[in-house]
C-alpha cells in the first residue's frame, strides 16, 4: 500500500522522509505518475510538495530571478519578467505539453525528470541557471549542467530535494529564443530543439552567444566551437549554414520512433537558420 503525504513545510517534509525511507518526492506528478503506471513499480510512499508555500514563490532582484521548484509552467507563462527578460524559457513552456500539463507540471519536476527532450532544459543551460538543493542538514547550489548527469539521472543525493532555480537576468539588449521541431505543432515530444541567448552590437555583430540543444544527446548538448564560429560576425544565412555543419557533426542523438539519429543531426543544424530572421 503506497502512503501519500502532504507536508505543509520543509521541516515537516524532512520528518516524513526520515520516517519513510525509499519514498518518492512528487511535484506536479505529470512525469512521475505516468512512470509509475507504465512500470507498475510503486514507491512505498509519495511526498507531495503542493502545500509547501516556500517552493511556490517567484522572487527577483535587479540581477537574478528565483523560481521555486513547485512553480508551474503556467505561472511562468504569466510572469512578466519571464515574458520580457527570459523569452527562451517563455517560448519553451508555451509549447510544453497541453494546457492541463502546463497547469500541473513544475519547473522542478521538469528538471528532476532530466529527459534529454525536456523543454525547459536548453533555456536553463543558455541562461546559466543554478539549481538550489536542500536536505534536512545541508544546502548547496550547482549549475544545471552539473545537476543533470544523464538521461533520467541527476546529482541529487538521498534525502535531498530541489527547492528553487536561480537564473541571472540577461543584460538589456540581449535576445533569447527557443525553437522546437516535433512531429506536430503541439503536444509533441521533441525531435530536436535549440535555445539561444545572444547580444549584438550596433552593427549587428555578435558579442555574446550561448547555444544549447535538446534531444541531441544523452543530456542537453552545448557546442562552444559553434558559438566561437558565430561570435564576432553577423548572423548571415551563410554563416549560420556553416555553423550548422559544426552542429550536425557535434551532436550525438539516438534513433527512436520519432526520428533517426541522422535526421536529428540535420534538424539540430538547421535550427540555427532560424536566427537569420531574429532582430
Amino acid at each position: 500500500m503506497m502512503e501519500i503525504f502532504f507536508p505543509d513545510s520543509l521541516d515537516e517534509l524532512w520528518a516524513i522522509m526520515s520516517a519513510n525511507p525509499g519514498g518518492a518526492v512528487m511535484a506536479g506528478g505529470t512525469d512521475l505518475l505516468v512512470r509509475i503506471r507504465k512500470t507498475g513499480r510503486k514507491p512505498p510512499a509519495l511526498f507531495c510538495l503542493e502545500r509547501i508555500d516556500e517552493l511556490k514563490q517567484i522572487r527577483e532582484n535587479e540581477k537574478v530571478i528565483f523560481i521555486g521548484a513547485y512553480v508551474t509552467h503556467q505561472r511562468l507563462l504569466e510572469n512578466l519578467t519571464v515574458q520580457k527578460r527570459l523569452r527562451a524559457l517563455w517560448d519553451a513552456v508555451s509549447v510544453l505539453g497541453s494546457p492541463p500539463v502546463r497547469h500541473s507540471g513544475t519547473i522542478g519536476g521538469n528538471l528532476c525528470t532530466a529527459s534529454p527532450a525536456g523543454d525547459t532544459l536548453p533555456p536553463l543551460y543558455v541562461f546559466g541557471a543554478e539549481v538550489d538543493i536542500r536536505s534536512k542538514s545541508n544546502k548547496r547550489s550547482v549549475s544545471v549542467a552539473e545537476f543533470i548527469t544523464g538521461p533520467g539521472r541527476t546529482s541529487l543525493h538521498s534525502g535531498e530535494i530541489v527547492t528553487r532555480v536561480s537564473i541571472p537576468l540577461p543584460a538589456p539588449g540581449t535576445i533569447s529564443r527557443y525553437y522546437k521541431a516535433g512531429k506536430r505543432k503541439a503536444m509533441a515530444i521533441t525531435v530536436a530543439s535549440m535555445a539561444v541567448q545572444a547580444k549584438k552590437d550596433e552593427n549587428g555583430i555578435i558579442e555574446l552567444i550561448k547555444l544549447a540543444w535538446g534531444s541531441a544527446g544523452a543530456t542537453v548538448v552545448t557546442l562552444p566551437e559553434a558559438e566561437e564560429f558565430l561570435r564576432g560576425h553577423t548572423l548571415s544565412e551563410e554563416r549560420l549554414r556553416q555553423a550548422g555543419k559544426l552542429v550536425s557533426a557535434g551532436v550525438t542523438p539516438i534513433d527512436d520512433i520519432r526520428g533517426s539519429a541522422a535526421y536529428r543531426r540535420m534538424v539540430a543544424g538547421n535550427l540555427l537558420l532560424r536566427l537569420a530572421h531574429e532582430n
